[in-house]
């Protein structure tokens, strides 16, 4: 066992080891958004129907949402550089399975061992920078970076996922990636310390088997609520009894347990997970029905919609990277708070100016500029307020809130927007929803938070 004190020494040069966690969150975010792009391609090539490029994207996801909080836990059980070294070469090879495939069973395959991949890589690459960067300033503007990877692959995913289907097609898209997984296996084992903290735990096979039923199946029904509503809604609810029964599982084991209660006991920490579910709530909502909204009213086809939402992305990734000196000035708090307040108001504008296009990227614009200020200290308040030796399932649980937070926003203001007829009225009532829902989670995150205020001021 490695201590986390002993595990930040190795790190002579740590910019370089954050560049390297970039580079994968890079790979899977950016490989992630390219994809939907080449569906029809993918589909002309193999003569294969709808249900079989659902699964292309689908069978990632949930994949993904399965394994992730196993993947948390191999990272503190086992090393945390070991799990994000396996991760980044298993979702490399599996897209090179894909670039490769020979028929669409094979594509799925391959992008079900992606999911694999992302679940080991993603976790541990946010634990790590937990245990390096031990400092909060120097943690707060490291995740700023981090973070600014996610928003950096939302803006280029269009733009070079489109040329890349035009001008070489669809197996591009996933050979692309390849060269960012190898840089990443290379500099890995040079610039990345490795740490693990098994603290007496082990590998809690019932924990396993509800957590990783309840998230399947919270997945699956996201999966399903585009074409089989009544089925979503009964994958929902016994998502939610299996997380009732995790619970309970879990509480019987108390510190050996896959997810601690004790983990929850800090209030910054359940801040942190109400305040990422909330803004992931909020913003893919916007990103699934603005879209929709533009394509059904012939306002845009596919690629002028995607490249109407890149404002929200690139002011993302240019403000990202300054939400540590945010944070370190006002506190963790007001950021996350202001950030979320910023997302509820672009909701308001894009609900308000609903049909208007001036409006939306009004809306856009402050989303993306909440998005970049809270999402760094929400994921540096998530695994710093728990003990280096609980951040793989600190990271993991902080990643499940922002999925469960994307499904469950998809989900309701997706439902919203159909009881209000759809168009430009259900666009609205589902944005003042999200906006409710953002101003509420900043609100609780603002009281759960208030015991960082001084600790993050550097």
């Amino acid at each position: 066992m490695v201590a986390p004190s002993q595990a930040a020494r190795p790190a002579v040069r740590p910019g370089l080891c954050l560049v390297t966690l970039c580079l994968a969150v890079l790979l899977a975010q950016l490989d992630t958004a390219v994809v939907n792009l080449a569906t029809r391609p993918i589909g002309d090539h193999f003569g294969a129907g709808v249900a079989a490029l659902q699964w292309v994207l689908d069978s990632y996801n949930l994949t993904y949402a399965v394994l992730l909080m196993t993947g948390g836990l191999l990272a503190d059980l086992y090393g945390r550089r070991r799990g994000f070294m396996t991760g980044v070469g298993i979702f490399t090879a599996a897209s090179l399975i894909c670039a490769l495939a020979p028929s669409v069973a094979l594509l799925i395959a391959g992008r079900a061992l992606a999911g694999l991949g992302a679940a080991l890589m993603l976790p541990a690459s946010l634990a790590i920078v937990r245990v390096v960067f031990t400092n909060p300033a120097e943690r707060g503007r490291a995740l700023g970076i981090w973070a600014a990877c996610n928003g950096l692959a939302l803006a280029l995913g269009p733009t070079v996922g489109g040329l890349l289907v035009d001008r070489l097609g669809w197996r591009s898209i996933f050979l692309v990636v390849v060269p960012l997984g190898l840089a990443a296996l290379a500099a890995a084992p040079a610039y990345i310390p490795e740490s693990a903290d098994p603290g007496g735990r082990s590998f809690d096979l019932t924990g396993q088997v509800l957590g990783a039923g309840a998230l399947g199946l919270l997945a699956g029904g996201a999966i399903a609520l585009h074409g089989a509503s009544h089925l979503a809604l009964l994958l929902f609810a016994a998502s939610l009894a299996l997380f009732i029964l995790f619970a309970m599982a879990e509480a019987r084991r108390g510190g050996a347990a896959l997810v601690p209660a004790d983990l929850f006991a800090a209030p910054r920490f359940c801040g942190a997970v109400i305040a990422t579910a909330g803004m992931t709530f909020g913003m893919y909502g916007v990103l699934f029905l603005l879209p929709f909204t533009w394509q059904a009213t012939g306002r845009f086809e596919a690629t002028g919609a995607g490249l109407a939402l890149m404002p929200m992305a690139l002011i993302f990734v240019l403000v990202s990277p300054f939400s540590g000196r945010a944070e370190a000035a006002a506190g963790t708090r007001a950021v996350v708070a202001g950030g979320l307040g910023l997302i509820s108001l672009g909701l308001g504008v894009i609900g308000a100016g609903s049909g208007c296009l001036i409006a939306a990227e009004a809306g856009l614009g402050l989303t993306g500029l909440g998005m970049g200020l809270a999402t760094g200290p929400l994921m540096g308040a998530a695994v710093g307020a728990v003990p280096a030796a609980r951040s793989g399932t600190a990271s993991a649980l902080i990643n499940v809130a922002r999925m469960a937070g994307a499904t469950i926003g998809v989900a309701l203001l997706g439902a919203l927007h159909v009881v209000a007829g759809e168009g430009a009225a259900g666009l609205r009532l589902a944005m003042v929803a999200g906006g409710a829902v953002q101003l509420a989670c900043a609100a609780l995150a603002f009281v759960l938070m208030a015991e960082d205020q001084s600790s993050t001021k550097a």
